[in-house]
């Protein structure tokens, strides 16, 4: 591919990719592989450079652009080098004339203004930095020691004890240590989420909004493979990723539970008032994450603020019932936004009986009643966290 003919279609992946943030559509990793593998005639090169125009493109753009082309356009303005190839050569897009560029921010204001007060303005450019490539050691397979042995590109990460941290970009599926299930992909940020949960071996676990199981496996590897841990989730694909993940990290004390949503309830009534801990890492905005998702500062809006919101009290209400007395309940979002973090918690405390509890973590700020973590301060994907105690 030409320079212009990667410049065109990174115009177009970034219309596609807008029009899936306004329409709930696919992430824009996925509507990238999916423009090459109609597109096989553009090299591994032609991919990797696409692919950085794209990301340059939507980390600048705070309001969603008017369009890819806008978007390209108030990227030239940054890197006067793209400017010429807008020559409308074959392949290659018009010349820019007498038309807008989209512009220049970090979100879109009426989100920014939700922010937790605790941030400051300064951090904000930090949300859109690259974010570095954490690794999370099983302890049922290794030490950070040994799996960092087999890994001379780590570091160890500054605050969890079982962190490694490699560039962004690193295969590490390529490596042994993947392979042989030592160590999984997690952010700082997460570990410390769930060392803060303080798992034990021998515990009954609820991990009410499990995913594909990434905090699931940390919570096992804490309890030493004894115990259980029911990880539930009403999206079946979701759950249907975290089989194979427990086979390679030798985790066997896990059951997934599907549940159908708006019957919570009743699909979990045979653990009412019997779990150590819950864990209840929350549906959210994932203001948090932009790191990594750019585009999803382009699809919160309003209403779909309001609904997870919603979610998040119906929830931690949920998982309230399903502790035992002197049991555990944790709260977790991967926002910065009050109304998801410190609000939530409050509101909580307000219409129950649990009691706030400190969290062993040493990293974050006070945000209320919990902690907030973000990548300006921490280093790690933005998080806020709280934990609380049903009295005996």
């Amino acid at each position: 591919m030409t320079p212009q003919a990667r410049l065109q279609a990174a115009i177009e992946l970034v219309d596609e990719i807008a029009a899936a943030a306004r329409e709930g559509g696919a992430a824009a990793d996925t509507l990238i592989a999916r423009y090459f593998k109609s597109r096989r005639y553009a090299g591994s090169g032609d991919r990797r450079a696409v692919r950085e125009l794209v990301f340059r493109a939507i980390r600048r753009a705070g309001e969603p652009p008017a369009s890819g082309r806008a978007a390209l356009i108030g990227l030239a303005e940054d890197a006067p080098e793209l400017a010429p190839l807008f020559d409308g050569s074959a392949h290659g897009p018009l010349p820019i004339a007498d038309e807008p560029a989209a512009a220049r921010g970090i979100a879109p204001a009426w989100l920014l203004e939700r922010f937790d007060p605790v941030i400051a303005a300064e951090e904000l450019p930090t949300l859109l930095e690259r974010a570095p490539l954490d690794l999370r050691v099983n302890r049922l397979k290794a030490g950070r020691e040994q799996a960092a042995a087999l890994l001379p590109e780590a570091a160890p990460t500054p605050i969890s004890p079982l962190g490694l941290r490699l560039p962004e970009g690193f295969r590490i599926e390529e490596t042994d240590a993947w392979r042989d299930g030592l160590v999984e992909i997690q952010d700082e940020g997460s570990q410390l989420i769930c060392l803060g949960c303080e798992a034990a071996p021998g515990t009954l676990i609820v991990d009410l909004c499990a995913g594909a199981g990434g905090k699931t496996l940390a919570l096992a590897a804490e309890m030493a493979g004894e115990g259980r841990i029911v990880a539930c989730d009403t999206d079946r694909g979701r759950l249907s990723r975290m089989p194979p993940r427990l086979e390679r990290a030798g985790v066997a004390n896990v059951e997934a539970r599907l549940l159908n949503p708006g019957h919570e309830t009743e699909a979990l009534s045979d653990l009412a008032g019997r779990a150590d801990l819950v864990l209840v890492d929350a549906p959210c905005s994932g203001t948090g994450t932009w790191r990594r998702n750019p585009e999803t500062r382009w699809r919160v809006t309003p209403d779909r603020l309001e609904r997870l919101t919603a979610l998040q009290a119906r929830l931690l209400d949920l998982g309230a019932t399903l502790i035992r007395p002197g049991g555990i309940l944790a709260y977790a979002v991967c926002s910065l936004l009050a109304e998801e973090g410190r609000d939530q918690a409050a509101a909580l405390g307000a219409r129950s009986s649990l009691v706030p509890e400190p969290l062993p973590i040493k990293a974050g700020r006070e945000a209320g009643t919990g902690l907030l973590l973000s990548p300006g301060r921490d280093g790690t994907d933005g998080f806020f966290v709280a934990r609380w105690q049903r009295p005996c």
